[in-house]
């Protein structure tokens, strides 16, 4: 007997086994149950979650002889063919491998013939984003006005791609990732259907990797199953090839600790391992993504995908940054994976990207390896010769610490003119800031972690942020956090605001004529702390 992959054997043949999707299968049973299906219909969502799957059901429900509760019965003729993919009523399209006009032009021609044994023709076309411009054109009319025994359900992961032309033309259902409890549900169930034994840990970290997809998950079960029939934690690790991750949280300790060198001779080894260096910085991305969220969520481990001895390592390194400088390395980290499709050497990009980290130079964007710079047909000088000081200090074993020239001190920014012609006292501390943080935390973690110990101050349209803190001051229009907080501020005091940051961290405490001494000084007297207003 051939083996048939666990995500086909348990593949939801009804309504009622599709995971956390009910807010879509139960109005795709009522919309049968009433006889109201509608002609034309449009699944979106990330891989895995069951558009395919509600797609097909849906195609067995509406045809169904003895259907009932707006559910397929699974076992008459149609449903029987239909299960086993020999039912020509139901036509089956994948758009990657037939998206010419040509290919639309043959489905206009079927879509006249009236059903073989059905009720309805149903044509379900999968990752229609693929369709060339030319097909959804020859497409569009046909949906407009499809003859009465046909229905068309679309699927895609992409759902940008789709002309809006034909989204109008369809009922949207977008399909969510599905619950990590909802998952670890699934696989215990057919685990014990199965016969192995499945640990719950180890189920929970499968739905972790999984990334909110069913098919995934059974995909690495499926996996497991080949490498053991006890499933633990050290079984999921081998088989998803998590295992022997050391290096990555050696790379990310060194970044912490400002070692370039331990950092570039890790890499240097991983390279004369064949290690393919454009992965590396994605999983060094991933793993920065941890990072972050340890440093930023309190109890937030259920958000960290990573083995139990992996969480200690990325708790300490999330302890020995600033929430400035995890967002600094993130964001270079994600330039450089856009640039090594470009890069003549994926090891110089990646090298120099680490060298960046681990001197805390987040500001500005490198030069791709290889290609000329703006200021000539060479590398910025600058880069060069640290570049020159590293492979000595590689060579010889030295430490490396950055560069602090003496003579060019970081410049102070400008005082923004708005604020400095304002007079101080005709600008009110808001009273309630502390709230209103509260509410931008449970809106985006990040932002608010650079609002932490921070002061606002209302002067007539404008409200004044006091941070002390300099990447958020230099990233503030970057990060698009005007709009956030300009938002939760128009919903607590009914008006639009200009939203300025300033920072105190350049300012000197003996300045008492400077306005942002000033302010912080009044803000301290009242000592500010009320709940936000309902």
């Amino acid at each position: 007997m051939v083996y048939q992959a666990l995500y086909r054997k348990w593949r939801p043949r009804t309504f009622d086994d599709v995971v956390s999707q009910p807010h879509i299968t139960t109005t795709l049973k009522n919309q049968i149950i009433a006889n109201k299906t509608a002609h034309a219909y449009l699944f979106t969502g990330s891989r895995g979650t069951g558009k395919t799957t509600c797609a097909r059901i849906f195609a067995k429900a509406v045809n169904c002889e003895n259907g009932r509760d707006g559910m397929p019965c699974c076992e008459c003729e149609i449903c029987r063919a239909a299960d086993n993919g020999s039912l020509g009523d139901i036509i089956e399209i994948d758009a990657a491998s037939n998206a010419s006009v040509n290919d639309i032009r043959e489905l206009r021609e079927g879509v006249m013939f009236t059903p073989e044994m059905c009720r309805y023709k149903v044509y379900i076309i999968d990752e229609v984003h693929m369709l060339s411009v030319g097909a959804f054109n020859a497409l569009l009319k046909t949906m407009e006005e499809p003859p009465p025994h046909v229905k068309f359900i679309l699927a895609t992961t992409e759902i940008q791609k789709v002309p809006a032309t034909i989204v109008s033309r369809c009922q949207h259902f977008d399909f969510n990732r599905i619950k990590t409890e909802d998952i670890v549900a699934r696989l215990t169930y057919i685990a014990s259907q199965e016969g192995f034994t499945l640990h719950e840990d180890a189920a929970e970290l499968i739905a972790r990797l999984s990334d909110g997809g069913m098919r995934d998950a059974l995909s690495l079960l499926d996996q497991c199953v080949a490498f053991s029939d006890d499933i633990t934690l050290e079984t999921v690790s081998g088989a998803s090839g998590i295992a022997g991750r050391d290096h990555l949280f050696d790379i990310l300790e060194c970044i912490a600790d400002r070692n370039a060198v331990g950092a570039l001779k890790k890499i240097s080894e991983l390279h004369a391992m064949s290690k393919d260096l454009k992965v590396l910085a994605g999983e060094l991305l991933e793993q920065m993504r941890n990072v972050m969220l340890a440093a930023t969520i309190d109890n937030g481990r259920e958000l960290i995908t990573c083995l139990p001895e992996e969480l200690t390592r990325i708790e300490g390194i999330a302890q020995k940054m600033s929430l400035g400088d995890i967002l600094g390395c993130i964001s270079l980290l994600q330039e450089s994976s856009e640039r090594f499709a470009k890069s003549t050497s994926k090891r110089i990009e990646l090298e120099m990207c680490i060298i960046r980290l681990c001197t805390g130079n987040y500001g500005k964007s490198a030069p791709t390896a290889g290609a000329p710079s703006a200021a000539g047909n060479m590398a910025d000088p600058e880069l060069l010769k640290r570049l020159a000081r590293l492979e000595d200090a590689v060579r010889n074993g030295a430490a490396v610490t950055q560069d602090k020239p003496a003579d060019a001190p970081p410049p102070k920014p400008e005082p923004d003119p708005d604020f400095k012609k304002m007079d101080p006292s005709q600008i009110q501390p808001i009273q309630n800031w502390a709230g209103l943080v509260e509410e931008i935390s449970r809106r985006s973690p990040a932002i608010s972690g650079f609002l932490k110990k921070s002061k606002a101050f209302m002067g007539g349209s404008t409200v004044f942020i006091i941070v002390d803190n300099d990447f958020f001051f230099q990233q503030f229009k970057k990060l698009n956090v005007s709009a956030l907080i300009g938002d939760v501020l128009k919903e607590n005091f009914g008006q639009t605001f200009n939203i300025k940051a300033k920072s105190a961290r350049n300012v000197s405490p003996d300045d008492k004529e400077n306005p942002i001494n000033r302010l912080l000084e009044k803000a301290k007297a009242l000592d500010i702390e009320v709940d936000i207003k309902k």
